[in-house]
């Protein structure tokens, strides 16, 4: 029985990192420190509509990410706390590359988690910041300039994303 648990388990942790790493658009841009954020539109969990327009004028947090990423799992409790202590004074929105609302929903009752987010079926909105792996953290300015971009090697912590916001905010 072991060695079958075994064999099962190799095939499953492939595919969970696949969805960490796995790239759809080797052409599209690869956003940085410096460049601004693109012209984006979501729906958010609530019904709410969020834009890049709407980032104006605040610092913001935006993460893409996908509940099967064990990297993703590592940096979301991060985020929560991130959007517990500054929410009220910062943008935080976490925004799925290629999964469904059931499944999100799922995981954030599971996880106690109420940091805003927008389920995102395809790449398109990734793909505007973005070629390859998440997570995916971008820290902009109130201009909607790009301060920070983290990533997982490594993962933000709470530390880097507090430290990002209090320096933007004076």
């Amino acid at each position: 029985m072991y060695a079958t648990m075994k064999h099962l388990m190799v095939p499953f942790t492939l595919l969970t990192l696949a969805s960490c790493i796995r790239e759809s658009s080797p052409d599209g841009p690869e956003l940085g420190p410096g460049d601004r954020l693109p012209e984006f539109n979501v729906t958010l969990d609530d019904g709410s509509a969020l834009g890049t327009s709407d980032l104006s004028g605040e610092v913001s947090v935006i993460v893409f990410f996908n509940t099967g990423c064990p990297d993703c799992r590592m940096e979301l409790p991060v985020i929560q706390r991130i959007y517990e202590d500054f929410g009220t004074r910062t943008s935080v929105v976490c925004i799925s590359r290629e999964q469904k609302q059931s499944e999100i929903e799922a995981y954030w009752h599971e996880n106690g988690f109420s940091v805003p987010y927008s389920a995102q079926e395809d790449r398109r909105v990734y793909g505007q910041f973005s070629r390859t792996g998440i997570p995916k953290v971008y820290v902009s300015g109130s201009d909607l300039t790009i301060h920070s971009v983290y990533d997982d090697d490594p993962v933000a912590s709470y530390d880097d994303l507090a430290g990002d916001i209090q320096f933007l905010k004076n």
